[in-house]
Formats: C-alpha cells, structure tokens, sequence
C-alpha cells in the first residue's frame, strides 16, 4: 500500500463510509423537509420570499455536501488503488493524525501550506 498500516486505512475507511452515509442522510432529510415545507405554494411575499432563501440556502448546502461526498468516494478509490495517505503536492506519507481527523485529505499539513501560499502568490 502506501506505507500506511493496515488497521489506519481501515480505520479511515469505515470513517469515510459513515460520512458518506451521513450526507446522504442529510441530503434526503433536507430535500423531504423542504418539500414538505412548501405545501402551501402561496402566501404573500414575505412567504414567497421566505421559500426563496430557504430553496437557496438547501441549494448552497446540497453543492457543499456535493463537493464533500466527491472527495469521501476520491478517498475510498484511492484505497482501492493503493494510493491512500499520500500527498499530491510533496508525494509524502500524509500524518496519521490528519488522516484520522480528515480522512478524504489530499494534502499533509505541508502540501497544504504549499498549496495556500502558492494561492495566495497567484491571487494578486
């Protein structure tokens, strides 16, 4: 594998299939509660107003939650593949620590600061 132990990549696995289970619970309970909450299609326009920024408040969170599942099953198919745990900026052995903490990271402590610092240079 990627010089990770064993019981650490399974121990990040059986976390990330429970965040993803969990944004998919989150996902339909938000979609339901929303729908439920517009039986009334009408109202006045506060009421339409209010149904307005609840619909994008749940598009906002349902495109974070998108975003966060997307890295949780990038996370599981690098494990499949072998290439769990490791950094894409410096291709070192991300912290066990980190991995435990953000199971889908990408990027050791590092990488990270790499990565900010590389952002910011090119954000002038």
């Amino acid at each position: 594998m990627s010089g990770l132990s064993r019981d650490l990549i399974e121990k990040c696995k059986s976390k990330l299939i429970h965040a993803k289970t969990e944004i998919l619970n989150r996902v339909r309970e938000s979609r339901t509660d929303l729908y439920n909450s517009e039986d009334a299609k009408g109202g006045d326009e506060g009421d339409q107003t209010l149904r307005a920024l609840a619909e994008s408040e749940f598009l906002s969170m349902h495109e974070r939650l998108r975003k966060q599942l997307m890295e949780i099953e990038g996370a599981l198919g690098r494990i499949e593949k072998g290439l769990f745990g490791v950094c894409e900026e410096t291709e070192e052995i991300i912290e066990p620590e980190r991995l435990l903490a953000i199971p889908w990271t990408r990027l050791s402590i590092e990488g990270a600061e790499i990565r900010e610092s590389l952002g910011k240079k090119y954000a002038r």
